[in-house]
């Protein structure tokens, strides 16, 4: 009797303690990170991730006087909320003071200001009052200097927060088993900057740029519930969630819209560097190709790709039959193809091959083929895609049947009907990596020599293969 109590309490014991200590580990491990425990002081601005390519930029011939009036939220956006209307702004109203900070941190612009500039002049006012009043007309007024004029700008910058896009991407995953579970979920927001450079002289816009920032947030809980004895409970649950400060997401779209600002002035011959060879550093060249690969990208940031007109394949696999014998086997397939893509979603394929199907002991057939089909993608432009087939096709086979009085049939001409799916991976930007399965129907029941049962002979085909491209849209 005590050993079975001693044996239930140290099982109640460790199912217990085990959650309980992976959940403590779990809190520990992440309240580094995510879980603050006391307060903290007040510190720096962190950089943000464009802020060294901002800096690493090559120097100017000569700074240019900027002015920057109001660079302002265009959105009108409010934050998301399930519950409650929310009047706060999804993004920040204070994008002027971020963009007068990247200018200037940039090296290549001079500032001026220009929002606070009735304020500005209102001091300037009170200056010159100032000193008439207390200088009155004696003779130190004279050798009072001027105010010195205010700077003014050779190029007005211009544009704002023209976009925010909230959930254009989500999803989550999770698994729970006898009361055991954890789960994730993710969201993908993200905002839009446009920021034109306009000549004071002429009002001409010399550059328009714009930039996209992505803003993720995501949240991660497990939890564990579980009797571990009669009437005994324990219920177990830890998590954290991470959202990436849109504040933070606006300063790098900033500065990522002046460093294309100040890297497209040059190639457009705008501005002039201060050493023409400065144009092979690194920032430049990472930016050039940032701006190849933009080009045959999606909004999500995958590249697309061009699957060209016409391609070549070759396969391999194996065939399975059903049909009036059991014990079906496994046997070796191959073929070629060759497609001519009518548009980036449809094609005509044209298959050659050869196989095999065979019931162990009952029957045998070896089998040349040709087919037709048209083959749609579904996702054309992107490096992964599925696909479908559909067609007709004609077999030469040779049967052999060991328990049918037919004996050794030999060129029989048969007719399939063709239907198939896959997934193609493009591993170079013109060879793809394919792998299918087909369903062939044929339109008698002379395949395995038999006459019997309802349906048709049929068999099951898996393929692995390659196909080249050739040409572009």
């Amino acid at each position: 009797m005590h050993t079975e109590i001693s044996h239930t309490m140290i099982h109640s014991f460790f199912v217990f303690l085990i959650p309980l200590l992976c959940s403590v580990l779990f809190i520990q491990g992440c309240g580094n990170y995510f879980q603050p425990l006391q307060r903290r002081q007040a510190t720096i601005g962190e950089p943000s991730s464009n802020y060294r390519a901002l800096l690493s930029l090559p120097a100017p011939k000569e700074k240019i006087v900027a002015a920057v009036y109001k660079f302002r939220d265009q959105t009108g956006q409010y934050k998301p909320s399930s519950t409650t209307s929310s009047f706060s702004t999804a993004v920040t109203q204070g994008a002027t003071s971020i963009l007068l900070k990247a200018l200037e941190e940039s090296g290549w612009f001079v500032p001026i200001e220009r929002e606070g500039l009735s304020n500005l002049l209102n001091e300037r006012k009170i200056i010159r009052s100032s000193r008439a009043e207390y200088m009155g007309n004696s003779a130190e007024e004279t050798k009072q200097p001027l105010l010195p004029p205010l700077l003014f700008a050779g190029v007005l910058l211009e544009g704002g927060i023209i976009s925010f896009d909230s959930n254009i991407l989500t999803g989550g995953s999770g698994l729970k088993y006898f009361g055991v579970g954890a789960s994730g979920q993710y969201r993908q927001d993200r905002i839009t900057i446009y920021l034109r450079a306009i000549s004071t002289q002429n009002g001409r816009i010399l550059k328009t740029v714009y930039t996209s920032k992505t803003i993720l947030s995501q949240a991660v809980d497990a939890n564990l519930f579980k009797y571990v004895n009669f009437q005994r409970l324990l219920e177990v649950e830890t998590g954290y969630s991470y959202n990436e400060p849109p504040e933070v997401c606006v300063r790098e779209a900033i500065e990522k819209a002046v460093q294309s600002l100040i890297i497209e002035g040059v190639f457009d011959n705008l501005w002039e560097l201060k050493h023409p060879s400065d144009m092979t550093p690194l920032p430049i060249q990472t930016y050039i190709r940032e701006r190849e690969e933009a080009k045959i990208s999606d909004y999500f940031g995958e590249q697309l790709f061009n699957r060209g007109f016409f391609a070549v394949s070759a396969d391999a696999g194996g065939q399975m039959y059903t049909g009036d014998y059991p014990n079906a086997d496994t046997k070796p397939a191959f073929s070629a193809s060759a497609i001519v893509n009518l548009s980036p979603e449809l094609g005509v394929q044209l298959r050659f091959g050869h196989g095999g199907i065979a019931a162990q002991q009952y029957f045998s057939s070896i089998q040349n083929f040709a087919e037709v089909n048209l083959l749609y993608r579904m996702l054309p432009q992107y490096r992964l895609t599925p696909f479908i087939t559909g067609g007709a096709g004609m077999f030469i086979t040779t049967t052999q049947a060991e328990y049918s009085n037919v004996g050794t049939v030999e060129n029989k001409w048969l007719t399939t009907l063709c239907a198939g799916a896959g997934m193609e991976y493009l591993i170079f930007n013109n060879i793809g990596l394919t792998l299918s399965g087909d369903w062939q129907y044929f339109l008698s029941d002379d395949l395995d020599a038999m006459n019997k049962g309802k349906y048709y002979d049929y068999f099951w085909v898996a393929r692995f293969g390659l196909t080249w491209y050739f040409g572009s849209w």
